[in-house]
């Protein structure tokens, strides 16, 4: 069989198609994969802007699509005048009521090409930014109508879950058996989050932020110190350079580590960026030294709050594997320090390839084809949600 995969949720737009392939796992060939990044478009704000967000998700889905087919081998074109019907165009109508510019290149495609040969779709339902998640549910759900095919709604962060245990051979995927009970360290611009994973598909929040998620933290202590969005690789980058330089670190710029000693599992990071600010106001002059040594010391502190909640989660739970998901997890730094800490605790350690790290199709196709898997029924009518529990499986 073969899926198409949306991923809307935050600034990456993104599309993949992939192929099951025979076995008992779910195991699949990449017959595209395409990611439209808009970072540069949300610089000048210093983070991401929902409206554009979704402006741009609508304006580029489509093309992206025709794109994916096309690399696919899936596109042919029509030979012959097939336009959509009133009924159509009406049900359409009333799906992309706020997606004129979308509607308009749906219908295009629609009339100009065959129906490919996929069976099945799976899109993002969220969490993530409602109004660019709306974008690719509503796109979803219009290829769905059109070309009769089930729909299948994915939570994100699963999707980062799963990314992380792919394996990879001679071109094919793999989601492979993993130890259970496992830990879940979810790491992202707007999250971060433990998760104890008891088997396939069953997810139990135990730990969040009570407030910023780790890298908002980065984004916005690196704003701070001058540098351009996305912040955490510049704070990375200048904390490798004093890391490799030794430089020491003077008293007056030590940082706390919030909630390192709080005897539970959740975090907060508003505190740090406030003692970021605070070293910054009474700094004055920025200066490149300054920088890559307080660049360091937010690293380690983030770090060091991370992976003592790991270790205690890890040892609340009797946990046989540990799985780090989400953008933040392309840290060097921080892959280095869990997997030290999984190596002396003796567990199994999944971290995805830093490609699949970032918001990605592949990653919710792969969702999609262990829901289908697992004989979990397709939506009839989809909802985009900002939160996390988007069903009853995902339980805090």
């Amino acid at each position: 069989m073969i899926l198409l995969a949306i991923e809307t949720s935050c600034d990456e737009t993104s599309i993949a198609l992939l192929k099951r392939a025979r076995g008992n796992n779910v195991r699949f060939e990449v017959l595209s994969h395409k990611i439209l990044s808009q970072i540069d478009i949300h610089k000048e704000y210093g983070g991401v802007f929902p409206a554009l967000a979704k402006r741009e998700h609508a304006r580029t889905l489509t093309q992206l699509c025709a794109e994916s087919l096309l690399e696919a081998g899936l596109l042919v074109e029509r030979t012959h005048d097939a336009p959509l019907s009133f009924n159509q165009k009406k049900k359409l109508d009333t799906m992309l009521s706020h997606e004129e510019e979308m509607k308009r290149a749906l219908y295009i495609l629609f009339e100009g090409i065959q129906k490919p040969k996929i069976d099945a779709i799976a899109v993002t339902a969220g969490p993530g930014l409602e109004p660019a998640l709306w974008v690719g549910v509503n796109f979803a759900q219009a290829l769905g109508y059109i070309w009769n095919l089930p729909v299948y709604p994915v939570n994100h962060m699963e999707g980062h879950i799963v990314a992380s245990v792919l394996s990879q051979h001679d071109g094919i995927y793999e989601i492979p058996k993993v130890e259970y009970p496992a830990l879940t360290l979810l790491i992202s611009g707007g999250h971060t989050e433990l998760v104890r994973v008891t088997k396939e598909r069953a997810y139990h929040i135990i730990g969040q932020t009570r407030d910023d998620a780790v890298g908002e933290c980065f984004d916005k202590s690196a704003r701070m110190l001058g540098l351009p969005y996305p912040g955490g690789p510049e704070i990375s980058k200048l904390a490798a350079r004093a890391r490799t330089e030794g430089i020491p670190l003077p008293l007056e710029l030590k940082l706390p580590r919030p909630m390192l000693h709080s005897h539970d599992l959740d975090f907060s990071f508003s505190g740090l960026k406030t003692a970021v600010l605070t070293r910054v106001k009474n700094q004055g002059e920025l200066t490149e030294s300054f920088c890559s040594i307080l660049a360091l010391e937010i690293e380690n502190a983030i770090t060091d709050v991370l992976v003592a909640k790991v270790r205690s989660a890890s040892y609340e739970i009797g946990a046989k594997s540990v799985i780090v998901g989400g953008g933040v997890s392309a840290n060097t730094h921080i892959r280095e320090q869990l997997t030290s800490f999984a190596k002396e605790e003796g567990l199994t350690l999944y971290l995805p390839g830093k490609a699949l790290s970032t918001d990605n199709a592949l990653m919710i196709g792969a969702v999609g084809l262990l829901h289908i898997a697992h004989d979990v029924a397709p939506k009839t009518k989809l909802h985009a949600h900002g939160s996390w529990k988007i069903d009853q499986k995902y339980k805090k």
